[in-house]
């Protein structure tokens, strides 16, 4: 009877960590997800020294109540877990572990606690709770969009480098030591700076030439900003189209549209295997 007692209790508590479908999952799934997001909290809080000096003693508190709980939640997986090592060795089961483990080292005086930032890829559940998993199904569409754009941003990218050297390579020659163009690389520095449109300010052209080649460089800019956001865009909406089916026609009734992998047409009936 305590065994079933035991495997009743241990499928119930299961059901809650496990599953997000039901009133006792979602809330066990928002309260964790807050215990994340305010444990993050008094980590970025002990990095500010005027806080920490004030607070250091209950933010400790906090750390280590919240790290004793993530720590019943972890162990909590492992023994209700139909899978024990699938779930241990999975993405959440590592970061999980991760989210508590710096806590226990700083036992040892070593300064590991900013490491807990790791706890916030345990917000990632929030696709489940909220039902949002469509959202990774369009994180393919962009995963498989930038695959098929990197031949084509390399080529882009390399066109930009070798810009780069010869623009930087002219305004070298064009500009004096006292404008900053010290040297090749760091006038290259100035020309990646300018084409980028960040504009440091640290170095900057003072004669007539070196302000015109500037000025084309700048407006340059604009234009190879477009040009990879063009690329990926355009991928985006050819990795968002649905593929074609490959049809064949049958060769009896000439009807077309039919799978390839069609045995027998399904018009007429007519064997396909020829």
């Amino acid at each position: 009877m305590s065994t079933e007692k035991n495997n009743l209790f241990k499928k119930r508590v299961g059901a809650i960590i496990f599953r997000h479908d039901t009133p006792e999952s979602k809330t066990f799934d928002v309260i964790l997800l807050v215990m994340i997001a305010l444990s993050i909290l008094v980590v970025m809080l002990e990095s500010v020294e005027a806080i920490d000096l004030e607070y250091h003693t209950a933010l400790w508190y906090m750390e280590w109540v919240l790290t004793i709980l993530f720590t019943i939640e972890y162990i909590a997986r492992i023994y209700t877990a139909n899978k024990k090592w699938a779930y241990i060795s999975s993405f959440y089961g590592i970061v999980d572990l991760l989210s508590i483990i710096p806590t226990y080292l700083t036992l040892f005086a070593l300064p590991m606690q900013y490491f807990m930032t790791v706890r916030i890829l345990r917000l990632l559940r929030v696709f489940r709770i909220f039902k949002l998993t469509h959202f990774l199904g369009e994180s393919q569409i962009l995963v498989t969009a930038l695959k098929a754009s990197k031949q084509k941003i390399i080529v882009f990218l390399t066109a930009v480098l070798i810009s780069s050297v010869i623009i930087g390579s002219i305004m070298y020659m064009v500009e004096s030591d006292e404008a900053g163009f010290t040297s090749i690389p760091r006038s290259i520095y100035w020309a990646i700076v300018t084409m980028t449109t960040v504009g440091y300010g640290d170095i900057a052209p003072q004669t007539t030439l070196g302000q015109t080649l500037a000025a084309i460089v700048m407006i340059l800019g604009y234009g190879i900003i477009a040009v990879p956001t063009g690329i990926v865009t355009s991928e985006i909406r050819n990795a968002s189209i649905p593929k074609e089916i490959e049809t064949i026609s049958c060769p009896t009734c000439d009807k077309t549209g039919l799978h390839f992998n069609s045995e027998y047409c399904r018009h007429c009936g007519s064997s396909l295997d020829i």
